[in-house]
């Protein structure tokens, strides 16, 4: 990959749970040689905890504010990709903040393969633990239904077949 020096790329991935943003981070920070971060990461991190620990004991609220703290250290950062958190498009100006600061791409696979990779970890994922697949399905498809107008807004969407190495290298020869 030849990319200008002067060229930083500040790319933010956002999408729901199981989308493959933690692949691609790392896929993409190689790419780029610059750093990949996964903002739930950060958040555990920052706080000495699990972001289950966090929901059960904070609670939702205490863990947006958490997570859209964080997401803004990134304005001092010159390059990096960051794989965010599902929901974090959706709260205070996360997703117009992360358009004035990078570039954002929606990363939007089928319902069907969200679940598929997300029944093995739904113990690790406060909002999913205690659903059962069938409740996964509707439950994945109804968030996604919330958020789709935060995603939207993302500069890139990519779907179905659109997810690949070869549309991500495309998008970073058309950015750089």
């Amino acid at each position: 990959m030849n990319l200008n020096n002067d060229i930083k790329p500040k790319i933010f991935l956002v999408g729901m749970m199981g989308s493959g943003k933690s692949y691609w981070t790392k896929f993409l920070s190689k790419k780029l040689k610059t750093g990949g971060y996964d903002l739930d990461f950060l958040i555990e991190s920052n706080e000495e905890k699990t972001i289950a620990e966090i929901f059960a004991e904070e609670g939702e609220e205490y863990f947006r504010k958490q997570e859209s703290k964080i997401l803004k250290w990134f304005k001092e950062k010159k390059s990096f990709v960051l794989g965010t958190g599902g929901g974090t498009p959706c709260y205070f100006d996360n997703m117009d903040w992360m358009n004035k600061n990078g570039l954002t791409i929606f990363i939007d696979p089928s319902i069907s393969q969200l679940v598929e990779r997300l029944i093995p970890e739904k113990a690790h994922r406060p909002l999913i633990c205690n659903l059962s697949d069938e409740a996964l399905f509707q439950f994945l498809t109804q968030k996604r239904l919330d958020r789709l107008a935060s995603y939207q807004q993302a500069k890139i969407k990519l779907c179905g077949d659109e997810i690949s190495e070869k549309q991500f290298l495309k998008i970073i020869k058309d950015y750089a």
